[in-house]
């Protein structure tokens, strides 16, 4: 775990790529390390973040959570997503805008609801466009806490995503909103901690990252 009370040892962080200083070259070098990931390691970090997510003051707090749905290179979010409607709050999954930046975050009736969801080119669930659903931002509730994906991370708190800027361009607009931005957790294996990622002015840093740290 790394967060503004949590700051971790920098013992953990020698699975650095300290001679990798452009975004594009990290990236590549991250997608090969999740790609050598076996499932079962992957199932075994996701499960072990769930239980530190279920037993965070943040999430215990919060009833408005926002929450990606995986992809395959990317922590397995399903537990928490089961958790967040048994302890009855209320959950928000993203609705990515092709051709752009723009991603708004949906309310999900349930779990089970998921599965019944179209699927998008990089084959991820998302409520259709014409889905009249509660967004997120258009209530005077906003969100509480949003739980990030990414491809890279490092002990400040930088984030690399994907270069399509959804996160950042959202997170920019939860800004405006009444409420103000809400607080960030990304959720990450331990090979996507990096010495250093490299951001530009338009990046916004997570406010806590979690992953397995033995």
């Amino acid at each position: 775990m790394y967060g503004p009370s949590h700051p971790h040892p920098a013992h953990h962080y020698d699975r650095c790529f300290k001679n990798i200083n452009s975004s594009g070259a990290l990236r590549v070098e991250l997608k090969r390390r999740l790609r050598a990931l076996s499932e079962s390691e992957k199932l075994c970090q996701a499960h072990l973040l769930a239980a530190q997510v279920i037993e965070h003051p943040r999430y215990q707090a919060s009833s408005r959570i926002a929450v990606f749905l995986s992809m395959p290179d990317e922590v397995q979010t399903a537990e928490i997503i089961k958790d967040i409607f048994q302890q009855g709050k209320e959950c928000f999954i993203p609705r990515y805008k092709p051709g752009g930046s723009h991603m708004d975050m949906i309310k999900l009736a349930s779990y089970e609801e998921i599965a019944s969801l179209p699927l998008t080119s990089w084959n991820i669930h998302q409520p259709a466009d014409d889905d009249s659903r509660e967004d997120a931002l258009s209530m005077a509730g906003g969100l509480d806490l949003i739980f990030m994906p990414g491809l890279g991370f490092d002990k400040t708190g930088n984030r690399l995503g994907r270069g399509k800027g959804y996160y950042d361009t959202y997170l920019e607009k939860c800004t405006h909103h009444p409420k103000g931005k809400p607080y960030t957790i990304a959720l990450a294996f331990k090979e996507q901690i990096c010495d250093m990622v490299p951001v530009t002015e338009n990046d916004m840093k997570v406010d806590e990252i979690l992953f397995e740290s033995n």
